[in-house]
């Protein structure tokens, strides 16, 4: 038996700490669990005994003469610990510690958490919080309401994770008005053990919980996260609301990867690549849940709209086509059934407009004959009252037509009075109802992104044949010299050695070596310098351009050193580099920068001059499957560019996507490396591929000593 079923599914349940004292969550709790009528037995336990809200209480949790298997506990936070001993010699599995005071105050309180956790795991226990709402399930067999919340739960197919506990519990509080109901609810707290990722793992398979709604402030574990996440999605939607959308956490701005990532971007990145529908608002993701609850996934992404008003439907349209999906093509054989009904003056076409005279009737025959149409995959009925037609009784009409026909979503928009709404909260609805076409739009878009992740098969991390051993030599030897930063050079090297296709290239040291190479190489070349002390160099002048022969280059060449010389940094020069002039006026990005949390996020997008001021660009966190590289390149504005619009050359998809995959695997072998640039992959107007025509690479020095075995082989080296 899993021990969550002690927390979510007991069987008894004894409260720590339950009073009569009204007002006090010690009281409430005890309320909430008698007035749900909690489906088994409950302990008061309070040193005074006595009765409590009906119930006989003890004095100790050991004087209890059954079995319990869920101990809420809501005692002052020095008896806590003592407490959870008294459980474990109770044989107690499952504890929810309602009781604040623990890592929220402070390092004492940090410390008493630690210890909680501790006794914990040594037990075997399994608890929610501290400093929590508590707990609920709706399920007939259970009805456990274990929360402080004032309402009492509206039952539904959501489970829900919050980890604010006062946000959990104005949630409970508005259930009937937002028309939704909980299956099960966890507050989380301070999640010192049970998290998101413990409940996301719990419900897979539960057959009570259709969706998942989370509120996160934090995601503890990553990697863990996308692992789970990723597999569950692909049976049931998760909608997360992640709080904390601040840029703490970015990486250092030297890197153009760095100076566009943050915090926010990475756990964007994270759940975009787990399958989690992001959320930004509570408005949003129970407007959002309403579709999940009332719908099923739809076929495809194919709308009809049915409207009494112009003016709406044209507005529906818009916001339709707006959020990527189409407007049906209705059959004619659908126009030709409705116009046997339709007045003259009705429009057949999508949106269908049935005109402000249409009685019940028209609404009745035209959804069931839209809904016949195979060409329709959604279904939006938008109502305006006219004529004294009365929007409970369309409503309740649409309803009895969508129980008879389960198989596609059927949405209704209607723009009436909010008691309309109030009514609609007392009933048992089976589909969803918004205000405006813009909410219906967004719902049946949220709809179709969780049928295209379910229908999109799982992406692989492919391996590639790499150099491994040049790469650590070239990075040993920037660590022998206590370099953090490899040169252009060595950069540039490492690609290479990854299979990532940079420019043809060669290092020059004198004048006789970058005559030669520009002659093998072949002109136009461009020359760079690479230099151990200076890494921005177009700031000095170090990047020359569209030299045609060997006379030129030879002048470039003297005048860069003068230029140095004047600046003072001649002495760091390791010398020139020639390289092919690849032509090309697209420029892409890609890089990676360390988040201290997600680890290394892969990033891609539109580059050259452009990437801090246009910032199209994407990011994922690494590793990367085939699929979340492909996701990348076409998320970005730019991949109209790539495509090959006004006549330039497609560029090479394929072998820009490998690239990206290339570098993911980098970071994966060098967890170390810390940030990296590509800027610009330059796609070629030749072949379209995307090729390297500058790299930069940062490690992080202490890690990277310590992974390459050379922790004392560098302790002199400054």
């Amino acid at each position: 038996m899993n021990v969550l079923d002690k927390i979510m599914k007991p069987k008894s349940i004894a409260v720590i700490g339950a009073s009569t004292k009204p007002k006090t969550i010690g009281s409430e709790i005890m309320q909430r669990l008698r007035d749900y009528k909690f489906n088994g037995n409950i302990y008061p336990i309070n040193p005074k005994g006595g009765m409590i809200e009906g119930f006989q209480a003890y004095t100790s949790i050991k004087e209890v003469p059954s079995e319990v298997d869920l101990a809420v506990i809501v005692v002052n936070s020095k008896f806590v610990l003592d407490t959870i001993d008294q459980c474990h010699e109770k044989g107690i599995k499952g504890l929810c510690i309602i009781t604040a005071g623990f890592k929220e105050t402070g390092k004492e309180g940090a410390e008493l958490e630690r210890q909680l956790l501790q006794k914990v795991r040594d037990y075997g226990m399994r608890c929610v919080g501290p400093n929590c709402l508590g707990v609920l399930n709706t399920n007939d067999s259970v009805k456990m309401d274990a929360t402080f919340a004032e309402s009492l739960p509206v039952k539904g197919d959501i489970g829900f994770v919050s980890q604010s506990g006062a946000l959990g519990g104005g949630i409970l509080n508005i259930l009937k008005d937002l028309n939704l109901g909980f299956a099960q609810f966890v507050s989380i707290g301070n999640q010192a053990d049970i998290n998101a990722e413990t409940m996301l793992e719990y419900w897979e398979n539960d057959d009570d919980v259709k969706q998942i709604l989370l509120y996160m402030e934090s995601i503890q574990n990553p990697q863990n996260f996308r692992k789970l996440a990723s597999r569950i999605t692909k049976k049931k939607p998760i909608l997360a609301l992640k709080a904390g959308r601040s840029a703490a956490g970015a990486s250092a701005a030297s890197s153009h990867t760095g100076s566009l990532a943050g915090a926010d971007k990475a756990a964007a990145a994270l759940l975009k690549q787990s399958g989690v529908i992001r959320e930004f608002s509570l408005k949003n993701l129970f407007a959002n849940a309403k579709a999940f609850s009332n719908c099923p996934i739809p076929k495809g992404n194919r709308v009809a709209i049915i409207t009494n008003s112009g003016g709406p439907g044209i507005m529906a349209t818009d916001a339709v086509c707006e959020s990527g999906m189409q407007m049906a093509k209705i059959t004619d054989e659908t126009k030709e059934k409705l116009r046997s009904f339709l007045p003259a003056a009705a429009s057949v076409k999508n949106p269908i407009d049935m005109i402000a005279s249409a009685p019940i009737e028209h609404y009745k025959q035209t959804l069931e004959t839209v809904l016949e149409d195979e060409n329709v995959d959604m279904i939006a009925v938008i109502y305006l009252p006219f004529l004294g037609l009365k929007d409970i009784d369309v409503a309740q009409a649409l309803m009895e037509i969508k129980a008879k026909n389960p198989q596609k979503p059927i949405i209704g928009v209607f723009m009436t009075t909010s008691d309309f709404f109030v009514k609609i909260s007392n009933m048992d609805v089976n589909m969803p109802f918004y205000m405006y076409a813009e909410e219906a739009a967004e719902a049946m878009t949220r709809l179709d992104e969780q049928r295209r992740w379910m229908e999109t098969p799982q992406g692989s991390i492919p391996s590639f044949n790499v150099d491994k051993a040049k790469v650590e030599t070239i990075i040993k030897n920037s660590l022998k010299e206590g370099r953090d930063q490899l040169t252009t050079l060595e950069s540039i090297d490492v690609l290479e050695a990854y299979g990532i296709r940079a420019c043809k290239y060669g290092l020059a040291t004198n004048e006789e070596e970058v005559a030669k190479l520009g002659n093998q190489i072949g002109y136009p070349v461009v020359m760079k310098m690479t230099s151990k002390t200076t890494s921005h160099k177009t700031d000095v002048g170090g990047v020359v351009v569209n030299i045609k022969d060997e006379a030129q280059l030879r002048n470039e060449y003297k005048a860069l050193l003068q230029r140095l010389e004047a600046k003072g940094l001649l002495e760091g020069l390791e010398g020139v580099i020639i390289q092919e002039m690849v032509k090309g006026s697209r420029e892409m990005v890609c890089g990676i920068a360390t988040d201290p949390q997600y680890g290394p996020m892969m990033m891609f997008g539109l580059g050259g001059v452009f990437v801090e001021v246009m910032k199209d660009v994407t990011f994922r966190i690494a590793p990367l499957t085939d699929n979340d590289a492909m996701d990348m390149i076409k998320s970005v504005k730019a991949y109209k560019l790539l495509e090959g619009a006004r006549g330039t050359t497609p560029a090479q998809i394929g072998q820009i996507q490998e690239t990206l995959l290339r570098l993911s695997q980098l970071v994966s072998d060098y967890k170390f490396i810390d940030e990296l640039d590509i800027n610009p992959l330059l796609i070629s107007e030749k072949t379209g591929e995307g090729i390297a025509v500058d790299g930069r690479i940062k490690v992080r020095l202490e890690e990277a000593k310590k992974a390459l075995g050379m922790d004392d082989a560098c302790a002199c080296a400054k």
